[in-house]
């Protein structure tokens, strides 16, 4: 439900208003609700002006313009004169002084002997930034790390230093100044940017510079004890088992709470105490086995082993190392084994990672599910047979679900078991290298889907009591299992965690391949509540205190950090529900370095319109609200549905609209249906109005975008274990006589427009119109026109709509098109030319037919591309 405030503003002291009408700012309780103005700007302007325009009035028969092509959360630019905050004073506490009487532990510094190796701390842009500070101003004290401990006994492990550790807490009137002069180190160097972007969190400065204190005495810290973030996180090349090029194998394990740790398997008739490990300080222990007389590893390839581990207890545990790069079950046992994979030859990548994006088509995949028979297909299966339907499609991106090896297949991915291993139920890690390498070729970008919020319980292989205790990895106790998941949550101030999630970032990248991450499960990281049982109104307030996880927020900053650093070509995108504010600006500003996240409310508005009301009682203007309600200079990407909606227990759009009728009537033979006929008109249509109005960028769940019959459900007890569900039905578009080709015609030729024109990287649209009674949104984008008549059965003639650039139109993509099993209602040899006629604040307009239940778009032909 929405809370509407309406604000009285003071127009009079605002001189640089040219009109400050009394408006309505809305408030909404949504995924994304934020509180919404929209910046006035002029018919030539480039950028948004010093006056502002709220939402205007929603009378049924109201034509008047809406500002949304530049849709602000709050985020006004340039601030206003006079303020209408709504926020209660910030709360934060001033920064805690660090100790710097305790030494640098030696052994939290690099053991390799070598010097470290170019800093990327050094390198940072932060570095400059932090140079060009003004004349006068006091630089930031830096204070060298404090000592920390496990909570162990006996066990030293050195955490990275946080500068405040306590977060938030009340605190008097005026007490911001004494915050502002007592807090100490380095400064985020383009925070003042943030703040002029978004003026509402100014009250939260001493919030980000306290967020950004602690990243920055983090990753110092990991430059000064461990040889730099690029080293620390290239730890996968040297814990759990690894070969050296004279054939000897060097294995390494962080056991914390272990008494004992051995190396065990086929190489040794499993003998659990032929091989112990060394024990190393802070919990690490280390094994160095030498080669063969004959030069070969004595660890031959695709042999079985384990880790053994002497509890505190004395018992003995047979474990899978957490960094183990490729675990199989076999068909007549529960656990994995964890296989060494050292193959003679692996495969070599011929083909370079696509370039940065400017926007996303992404197709949301899962190999597993990638064929229309029932059982598990393979990464061969997805390169011969999927790939080239994403290429024709005209999607540029590829997001890969449940690659990270996990034990339950029902989990869809997310109940990770072994973070450094491919799945091995669809194929080799070498077949996973030749897929991305093949979409590669093909130009497209692959995206993981990566599981860092939490993992698995299981323990005989998973992380979990890895060590014998509860507390390796994860945090010990309640806190340190998620109520709703039933899975264990990392502890993001541990040091050897850090270790852990940075390094299986930077495998993904260059082991296999990936051009980024989707990573699931952030608002569970950002908030100790995870999530559970807490709304998100929208208020600053809910973004910042004691229930924010400014540690895991940390370890996102270091993350996108380093990816970004590293690797400036790959792409990161942050699946939250929240809103959090600047998740997607850059670590510098003081944000979370994000640079996508997704617009989780759109599809839910689609469901909650599909569901509640009839069609004559669709809400224009709430349609437009929701598709452009976002943070300004905050990317988005937009989708209609994605997997959650797939999944047993929800329905796709397509089977919202058309339901049993799917099963009987979607045939060319059989009568269009008045079910089957809405289903299909407004099937094109809502997903070209959300491609088009609702982000930066696009995503769609296979088989979606032909309207899948069926739900998804994977093999469990409740199905009999069947794979009848298990699967993706692409055999359906390539039948001629059914009328699911038309779904994927229309989704592939609005791909390929948009690659043509790229609305997705142009600035936002101008709506122009959102007409209520005649149920018509209007807006243009990338020198396009939109027109959707989402009225059931109302058709407009000579229909005037306002557009900016003069000239002659034609159309470009018709939703009525009999390819797209339309009514064929619209002549495309039509020419449609401006007048000089100002209509919903446009300088132009022209005068159109659209059919009910149709949506156009046109090109200006004198612009031709």
């Amino acid at each position: 439900m929405c809370l509407n405030k309406v604000l009285m503003l003071d127009l009079k002291k605002n001189k640089s208003a040219e009109v400050w009408p009394r408006g309505r700012v809305r408030l909404v309780n949504s995924c994304l609700g934020y509180l919404v103005a929209y910046p006035k700007m002029s018919h030539t302007d480039t950028g948004p002006t010093s006056s502002l325009t709220t939402s205007p009035c929603c009378s049924p028969a109201c034509t008047r313009i809406s500002r949304t092509h530049l849709p602000v959360s709050r985020a006004l630019l340039p601030p206003p004169r006079h303020r209408f905050a709504v926020h209660r004073r910030c709360v934060s506490a001033p920064a805690r002084p660090q100790s710097s009487h305790h030494p640098v532990p030696s052994a939290a510094r690099s053991t390799a002997g070598s010097p470290p190796s170019a800093s990327l701390l050094a390198a940072s842009p932060f570095r400059e930034e932090e140079e060009e500070e003004e004349e006068g101003e006091e630089a930031p004290r830096e204070l060298p790390p404090p000592v920390g401990g496990s909570g162990r006994p006996g066990v030293r492990v050195p955490p990275a230093p946080a500068l405040y550790s306590g977060r938030a807490r009340r605190r008097p009137a005026g007490a911001h100044k004494m915050a502002a002069a007592s807090t100490q180190g380095p400064r985020a160097p383009k925070l003042a940017q943030l703040l002029e972007r978004d003026p509402y969190l100014a009250p939260f400065e001493q919030d980000f510079q306290r967020r950004y204190a602690l990243f920055y005495n983090r990753l110092k810290s990991i430059e000064e004890n461990e040889g730099g973030l690029d080293k620390f996180s290239k730890s996968y090349k040297t814990f759990g088992v690894n070969q050296f090029v004279d054939g000897g194998v060097y294995c390494k394990e962080w056991a914390p709470g272990a008494e004992a740790v051995f190396l065990t398997g086929d190489f040794n008739g499993w003998n659990p105490f032929s091989h112990p490990y060394k024990k190393m300080e802070y919990g690490k222990w280390e094994l160095f086995i030498p080669p063969g007389q004959d030069g070969y590893s004595p660890v031959p390839h695709g042999s079985k082993l384990k880790v053994v581990i002497r509890a505190q207890n004395g018992e003995l545990l047979y474990r899978i190392s957490p960094w183990a790069r490729y675990v199989v079950r076999d068909q007549d046992k529960v656990n994995y084994d964890w296989v060494h994979w050292n193959p003679p030859q692996s495969y070599i990548r011929k083909h370079r990672s696509p370039e940065r994006l400017k926007s996303l088509r992404i197709y949301e995949s899962h190999v597993g599910i990638a064929s229309p028979e029932g059982k598990i297909a393979s990464y061969k299966n997805f390169t011969y047979n999927v790939l080239p339907r994403i290429k024709d499609l005209g999607y540029n991106c590829v997001q890969l679900m449940a690659i990270m090896e996990h034990a339950y297949y029902a989990s869809f991915g997310y109940q990770v078991t072994s973070f450094f291993a491919a799945s091995s139920r669809y194929g080799t890690p070498d077949d996973l290298k030749e897929m991305i390498d093949v979409a590669h070729s093909m130009g497209i970008t692959v995206l993981l889907d990566v599981v860092h919020s939490h993992a698995s319980k299981n323990s005989e292989d998973g992380l979990n009591k890895f060590d014998g205790t509860d507390s390796c990895f994860f945090h010990s106790g309640p806190k340190g299992t998620h109520q709703l998941w039933d899975s264990r949550l990392f502890d993001y101030s541990n040091w050897e965690v850090l270790r852990f999630l940075l390094s299986n970032l930077r495998m993904w990248i260059e082991d296999y391949g990936f051009d980024g991450f989707r990573f699931d499960g952030v608002t569970s990281m950002l908030y100790h509540h995870h999530g559970i049982g807490t709304g998100f109104s929208g208020d600053y307030n809910e973004y910042f205190g004691l229930h924010v996880d400014e540690d895991a927020l940390c370890y996102l900053m270091l993350a996108n950090h380093m990816v970004n650093f590293l690797h400036p070509e790959c792409i990161t995108i942050a699946e939250d529900v929240s809103g959090m504010p600047a998740l997607c600006r850059p670590v510098a500003e003081g944000g979370g370095g994000f640079d996508y996240r997704l617009a989780m409310a759109i599809p839910d508005k689609w469901i909650q319109i599909i569901k509640e009301l009839k069609d004559e009682d669709w809400n224009m203007g709430n349609i437009v609200y929701t598709l452009t309600n976002r943070r300004y200079e905050e990317k988005c990407i937009a989708y209609a549905e994605s997997h959650d909606q797939a999944l047993v227990g929800d329905k796709t759009l397509a089977f919202r609209l058309m339901d049993a009728e799917m099963y009987t009537n979607m045939s060319v033979l059989s009568p269009l249906t008045p079910v089957i006929d809405r289903g299909i008109q407004l099937h094109k249509m809502i997903r070209l109005i959300t491609h088009a109005l609702g982000g930066d960028s696009y995503l769609n769940f296979m088989g979606n975008e032909f309207g899948h019959p069926e739900w998804l459900d994977f093999p469990r007890k409740g199905n009999n274990e069947s794979y009848h569900y298990a699967r993706r039905q692409f055999n359906l578009t390539d039948d001629h006589l059914l009328r699911y080709r038309f779904l994927n015609a229309f989704d592939r030729d609005m791909n390929k427009s948009e690659e043509r024109f790229g609305w997705l990287a142009s600035p936002p649209a101008f709506v122009s119109e959102k007409h209520e009674s005649n149920k018509v949104i209007a807006f243009e984008r990338a020198g396009l026109l939109f027109i959707f008549n989402f009225h059931p059965y109302q058709s407009y003639t000579d229909y005037r709509v306002g557009v900016e650039i003069p000239g002659k139109y034609k159309i470009l993509l018709d939703s009525d098109a009999s390819e797209y099993g339309g009514h064929q209602r619209l002549d495309h040899n039509t020419e449609y030319f401006s007048e000089e006629y100002p209509h919903n604040y446009r300088h132009n307009s022209l005068m159109v037919y659209i059919p009910s239940r149709v949506a156009i778009v046109l090109q200006n032909m004198d612009n031709a591309k």
